[in-house]
């Protein structure tokens, strides 16, 4: 049974939404040039921005994924956040590669690229970095409807003016009015407040229901329902039948080239005051990303551990929000919904103005014969990330996932994170580096997952691509792409130029 009160949860996220919106249409008026826009005038703190990359990388999606992991896989499953903490503390500290990217003032990773590749190439990383994050992206407002009608035990229709309608396009449909709003006006910088208010109700909600969770269901219990339904493989990744190596060599790759080329982490590296700033926020963002599959693995595992099999049905992503649909009281269950909203509020914004950010400024680079008076680059920037809204809307009701919610993630993104890391790390320290190399790269890095992707859906092909499996063909991309950039550079010899850093 549901224990959502409209009287008292639905004022306490009322409230949220209220202050939330207030505070992103008041950035609107800080907003008077087009790096405003973007990267904020390149004037985010380390504080700002850790709050801001914390908040983004943490949607509903996310905590769907986190938790789909937790019950299928026990505790083994937080092992992507362990290998993305890593990766994201190493690259801080060192500065690999976002130290020169930050330092060249590019207001994307593509703009890098026309100094060392030429426009072409600049475009076409334009167009897959487009391409995989939308795919991407296309599935985080079905998820955050699904989660909200789950957790509040609503019905799947609802009667509006005398016409019955699917309720989950209509909350998918609001989650995208509210966050399409502040962000077209007040891009970057609305992004950049709302993401610390919403860190700030984020946080509170997820330590809040995990003690209690830890209080009333009990550690020992948790462990022994990961015991009982995976054995040693939920503890130990390498044991479990559905992870084991190319799962773990397939995640170092991905959360790797993640941390180098991830749109929205890059989006706050570049709004940094300096490559200093930039690494200083991802060395400070590191810990969080173990607590991003963690916390939520847990919501996942007291699923495992208290609902029976029957109740879950086939889609184990949906195992979590109808645990927490019962266990969480009124009054509490406003606070996780509001935290919920706060996690997708922000990653939604985010993701939207950065890849608005990328149409903008590498795809559409060849059709500005002239430079974009300020005025008339905002209005395209706005009318662009209007579009993404519209086609995020219709994608989420259309596309039929298959599979865990984390794979598809990881397939669509490897569209373009195999290719731009390679790309990325090349221009940085490889001087023989050339366009050949890279429009190589860009080509075998996107045919390989959109072909994988396309092969899912064909009756004809779809027992092929299950016998590949996502992990393999992942493994196979990255190695490809490298092979394709050394090959295709040393093709074609050019004179040395000096790498980026």
């Amino acid at each position: 049974m549901a224990h959502f009160s409209w009287w008292l949860d639905g004022s306490i996220v009322g409230l949220y939404l209220l202050v939330t919106m207030a505070a992103g249409l008041w950035m609107r008026k800080y907003v008077g040039k087009v790096e405003d826009f973007l990267v904020a005038g390149r004037e985010m703190n380390v504080y700002l921005g850790i709050a801001s990359l914390a908040a983004t990388e943490f949607g509903i999606v996310t905590c769907m994924y986190t938790a789909q992991n937790g019950y299928d896989k026990g505790f083994a499953g937080a092992t992507p956040g362990f290998v993305a903490a890593l990766a994201m503390f190493v690259v801080g500290v060192t500065g690999f590669c976002i130290k020169p990217l930050r330092d060249s003032s590019a207001l994307t990773i593509p703009e890098l690229f026309e100094h060392r590749f030429g426009p072409r190439v600049r475009w076409l990383a334009g167009v897959v970095i487009v391409l995989g994050g939308l795919l991407n992206m296309g599935v985080f407002l079905r998820t955050g409807g699904e989660f909200l009608v789950l957790v509040c035990g609503l019905k799947e229709t609802v009667m509006l003016l005398g016409y019955e309608l699917d309720l989950l396009a209509l909350v998918m449909t609001v989650l995208l009015l509210g966050v399409a709003v502040y962000t077209i006006l007040g891009g970057m910088l609305s992004v950049l407040v709302t993401d610390f208010l919403q860190f700030i109700v984020m946080s509170v909600g997820l330590i809040i229901i995990t003690v209690l969770i830890l209080v009333n269901v009990g550690w020992d219990k948790l462990v022994a329902a990961v015991q009982t339904h995976h054995g040693a493989g939920g503890f130990n990744p390498f044991l479990n039948p559905s992870m084991g190596w190319p799962y773990i060599i397939f995640n170092l790759f991905l959360n790797t080239a993640a941390v180098l080329t991830w749109q929205t982490m890059i989006a706050r590296v570049l709004a940094a005051r300096d490559s200093k700033t930039a690494m200083r926020v991802y060395s400070g963002t590191a810990f969080f990303f173990v607590c991003r599959f963690l916390i939520p693995g847990i919501w996942g595992i007291a699923a495992l551990a208290t609902l029976a099999p029957d109740q879950v049905g086939a889609n184990t992503a949906t195992a979590m929000p109808k645990f927490l649909c019962a266990f969480v009281p009124a009054g509490l269950m406003g606070i996780l919904i509001a935290a919920m909203l706060a996690a997708d509020m922000s990653t939604d914004s985010s993701y939207m103005l950065t890849w608005g950010s990328v149409i903008y400024n590498d795809i559409l680079a060849p059709f500005r014969k002239t430079r974009w008076s300020d005025q008339k680059g905002l209005l395209w920037n706005r009318m662009i990330i209007a579009c993404i809204g519209v086609f995020l809307l219709l994608y989420g009701l259309w596309y039929p996932l298959k599979g865990d919610i984390w794979t598809y993630l990881g397939v669509t993104g490897t569209i373009y994170l195999a290719s731009l890391s390679v790309l990325l790390v090349a221009c940085c320290y490889w001087n023989r580096a050339n366009s050949w190399g890279a429009g190589a790269a860009i080509i075998f890095g996107a045919a390989i997952p959109v072909g994988y992707l396309v092969m899912e859906q064909l009756p004809a092909t779809k027992d092929l691509a299950a016998s590949i499996g996502p992990y393999y063909s992942g493994i196979a991309t990255y190695a490809l792409v490298a092979a394709a950039m050394v090959v295709g550079s040393l093709l074609k010899p050019k004179a040395t130029i000096a790498p980026a850093g």
